[in-house]
């Protein structure tokens, strides 16, 4: 397939965050976009206006008809996307040219220089770091975000196509679609059993993932985990070490060790040491590139964040939000950690939404543990997203393994009124699911009071 040969690239499930940018790469190359998503959302309302032809009813009839001519035309689906959808059912019967979209990104990024982040955590941050610090540095780059970059409100970036950074996403093995010549892996815990089965299996993968590396490439991995390759860390004579650390008017500031040089006073404002490690990797990837060093080190300092990656939402002296997309046990005590770093002996509210059924059913305890950490706890309904229900698995079993007294099960009718009632210093939200769409209320009422 020649992406020249295509006039139109059509999407099924067009709204999620990683297909949505593949749409607009397509879009800003002049093809015809269009596709079907669930529901509408803020981020199909942003492709809408940009000119894609979405729609939001799984038929064909639907869809506009210079879709359906076969030749010129590609077809890009989502794992999410179920087996019997009648759109997908449609174009395979037809003999379109269908492809996931993880084989579509391996083609996309194939001809460039291609910097892959992976792991089973911090791939978001990491990616749009790095993306910010290649655009500050003047690199010609095309970026494939998992998450709305703050810097450029955007998850993707077309400065050029010599460079591409993208997220090597784990999720269904999407990530050897992918033949990057500089890689990382920011971490390997147990996560998507409902694909891999066991953690042995996912471990594997990475493996296989680190395996599609060019000839000449480079692998730069977090130091402890059990692969071969470039180490970065925190303190512990990694190849790539931040030393000296402190704390200056909640920025990090510090000395980034590389195997040739010290860069002395790098400043880092995204709180949370798991941050402090996702800049740290894309910094040393960065430095693969022909980039100028000393803007890269200027960059470092001016990255202002991603979407629901500790976003502070409300920041005075008397109140502080912070949302957040954690979803994983992992994730949760990077966030409480930080919170307790930056805020220290602050009353803090956590509300989590648990995802999907199968993960809150195979990490329930490692979840109780890290929720009941925080001073009060709020669980809304778990968000099934691809799945059905799982008998027995709810947020109330969870809620009940919590240890900790202030604990409770909300809606997201309740949540404004137990807020007030509770009055944190700090409130905390998490979860992957709709909850983000609870946000913005949040913040409204909320800033109104302060």
């Amino acid at each position: 397939m020649n992406i020249k040969d295509l006039h139109s690239v059509y999407f099924i499930g067009i709204g999620g965050i990683g297909m949505s940018a593949l749409a607009r790469y397509f879009k800003f190359i002049g093809k015809n976009v269009g596709g079907y998503d669930k529901t509408e959302s803020p981020l199909t309302k942003e492709l809408a206006e940009g000119g894609m032809e979405i729609h939001y009813e799984d038929n064909i009839d639907l869809v506009p008809q210079h879709y359906k001519i076969p030749i010129g035309t590609l077809v890009v689906y989502t794992p999410a996307v179920p087996i019997d959808h009648r759109e997908y059912q449609y174009f395979i019967k037809e003999e379109f040219e269908v492809r996931k979209r993880s084989a579509v990104l391996g083609l996309v990024t194939n001809h460039s220089f291609c910097l892959a982040v992976a792991g089973t955590h911090g791939k978001t941050t990491t990616s749009c770091i790095l993306a910010h610090l290649l655009k500050e540095a003047g690199m010609p780059i095309t970026a494939f975000l998992g998450g709305i970059s703050e810097d450029f409100n955007s998850n993707f970036l077309l400065e050029g196509t010599e460079v591409s950074v993208v997220e090597a996403d784990e999720f269904d093995r999407s990530f050897l679609q992918l033949t990057p010549n500089v890689a990382c892996i920011t971490s390997m815990d147990a996560d998507h059993l409902d694909i891999y089965g066991t953690s042995e299996a996912l471990v594997q993968s990475f493996k296989n993932f680190a395996g599609r590396i060019k000839p000449e490439g480079k692998l730069f991995v977090r130091n402890g985990l059990p692969l071969d390759g470039i180490t970065y860390g925190i303190g512990d004579n990694s190849d790539f070490c931040i030393e000296n650390l402190e704390i200056e008017n909640g920025a990090y500031i510090f000395n980034l060790v590389t195997p040739e040089e010290t860069f002395r006073g790098v400043r880092f404002s995204k709180p949370g040491k798991h941050n402090l490690l996702n800049g740290l990797v894309a910094f040393a990837m960065a430095l693969q590139t022909d980039a100028p060093k000393q803007r890269l080190v200027d960059a470092m300092g001016t990255f202002k964040g991603v979407q629901r990656r500790f976003s502070y939402r409300i920041k005075t002296d008397d109140f502080v939000f912070i949302d957040d997309y954690a979803h994983h046990p992992t994730e949760i005590n990077a966030v409480y950690e930080a919170v307790a770093e930056m805020h220290p002996n602050k009353k803090v509210l956590a509300i989590f939404q648990p995802h999907l059924y199968s993960r809150t059913r195979d990490f329930i305890d490692d979840f109780a543990k890290s929720l009941e950490k925080f001073d009060s706890v709020l669980l809304l309904d778990i968000y099934p997203a691809r799945e059905q229900p799982i008998e027995g698995v709810t947020s109330d079993w969870l809620l009940q393994k919590i240890n900790n007294s202030n604990k409770k099960l909300i809606t997201k009718s309740g949540l404004l009124e137990e807020i007030k009632k509770q009055a944190p210093d700090v409130l905390v939200t998490m979860g992957a699911g709709d909850i983000g769409l609870e946000i913005e209320k949040i913040e409204k009422e909320f800033t109104h009071e302060n």
